[in-house]
């Protein structure tokens, strides 16, 4: 990789004396390295070039915008995820009472808020309004998926002098973004466009942790718990339990770590065929007489017959693969004639729903305010990025550059693997 992709795109000069007061500002070279070994960091110096890095995020000493003539937008889109509220709470909270910016808009219902046909009003927030939305789960500006006419879209922000828009939403949402900034530009607009990244799945590259992820696993280990209570109540028990994941295991893979009573995890990343895995899961039953499986909702989309089907935000329809684990379980234990007691659990709306835990709900007050930070000192076309334990400006075009995934060969991986004590491989061989 080279340094350039990791360079940040500004709005011009900041000459504006920053109103914060007591804080230890940022100096634009403070900077986080990408790579954290060693040998590739000395790989880079041996060819006489800077290692990739990305702009620390913080607040700047000197800011381009003028808090007193700013306007500021916040718009939500995509899935719901624990976290939601706490990260707009604290843009508002941070605009209002740290840089005096006064006028501030939630436009609802994701990018369509930004379309006038639908109708949806923009609301003013303040203080007094997002004071308690933290306790709430979801997102008081509602959101939605699918294409909005990017000029429109524009037109709105320049019409409403919108001089900083925070969008809160995952890889089709930073798209999105990225297209409104670009035509801003075209058209001269001094417009930031910053993005605070919101994947359940955890699953934005050159991130290293995404809000209402930690929230998520914590949920799924009370439906792991279930499933293996269920499980050992009944003779040659199973419970299966369907979590979020449509490209990335993060979330199953975690939440048998937190819960190791978990036997069988399936990811998108690790392909199975089925019959192997039928054959090991009637081996750990006649062994112990129980399991507890977790099945991530991408996982085994091989299994299913090939379908153009998209929603509309372009994303892949996928099969129900608890659906179809469960009655492929039932069936083939009907064929071998041995009784099986299976209890399907499928918590992913329970979780999305959920409000951030303690832990979540530190991570988005921070993450909100270093998007402020960041907006407030002329950045533009960037995410707001967590890594090596410190937060970082990232690029949009490098974050949806490519789908996180897990990688088989890594430590996460492996540790799932000594956890379940699962084949290591449950592929068909030819």
């Amino acid at each position: 990789m080279i340094q350039q992709e990791f360079a940040i795109p500004q709005l011009g000069e900041c000459r504006i004396q920053s109103p914060l007061k007591r804080v230890d500002f940022i100096d634009d070279d403070d900077h986080v390295l990408y790579h954290r070994k060693l040998d590739t960091l000395k790989a880079y110096l041996a060819k006489n070039e800077d290692p990739p890095n990305f702009e620390a995020a913080g607040p700047r000493e000197k800011i381009f915008f003028d808090p007193a003539k700013l306007s500021c937008g916040i718009v939500t889109c995509g899935g719901l995820c624990p976290g939601i509220n706490d990260v707009i709470r604290a843009i508002v909270m941070s605009l209002h009472h740290r840089y005096e910016v006064k006028n501030i808009y939630g436009f609802k219902y994701g990018y369509q808020g930004l379309v006038p046909e639908y109708g949806h009003s923009p609301v003013q927030l303040t203080p007094e309004l997002v004071s308690q939305i933290h306790e709430m789960g979801g997102t008081i500006l509602a959101s939605s998926r699918g294409n909005q006419d990017t000029g429109v879209m524009v037109d709105t922000l320049e019409e409403m002098k919108i001089g900083i828009l925070f969008c809160i939403g995952g890889d089709g949402t930073q798209r999105g973004a990225l297209a409104i900034s670009k035509e801003a530009k075209r058209r001269g607009l001094k417009i930031s466009v910053i993005g605070i990244p919101k994947t359940i799945d955890n699953d934005i590259s050159f991130v290293q942790k995404t809000f209402g992820f930690e929230t998520a696993v914590a949920e799924a280990k009370r439906a792991t718990y279930s499933a293996h209570v269920e499980a050992i109540g009944a003779p040659n028990g199973v419970g299966l339990v369907k979590l979020m994941g449509r490209d990335s295991g993060f979330i199953a893979a975690l939440s048998v770590l937190v819960d190791n009573q978990v036997n069988f995890c399936l990811i998108p990343e690790v392909p199975f065929s089925l019959d192997v895995f039928l054959e090991a899961l009637k081996k750990r039953i006649e062994a112990r007489k129980h399991a507890v499986i977790v099945v991530a909702e991408g996982a085994g989309q091989d299994l299913f017959s090939s379908k153009d089907d998209r929603d509309a935000s372009g994303n892949a329809k996928f099969g129900d693969i608890g659906i179809y684990l469960r009655d492929a379980i039932k069936d083939y234990f009907k064929s071998k004639e041995m009784e099986l007691n299976l209890k399907y659990i499928d918590p992913s709306y329970i979780i999305r729903s959920q409000r951030a835990n303690p832990h979540d709900s530190a991570f988005c007050l921070l993450l909100g305010h270093n998007a402020v930070h960041a907006g407030m000192a002329g950045r533009t076309e960037m995410v707001v990025g967590w890594w090596s334990n410190l937060f970082t400006h990232v690029p949009i075009s490098l974050a949806i550059s490519r789908r996180k995934k897990i990688d088989p060969r890594d430590w996460l991986w492996n540790s799932v693997l000594a956890s379940t004590g699962q084949p290591a491989s449950m592929i068909q061989d030819d």
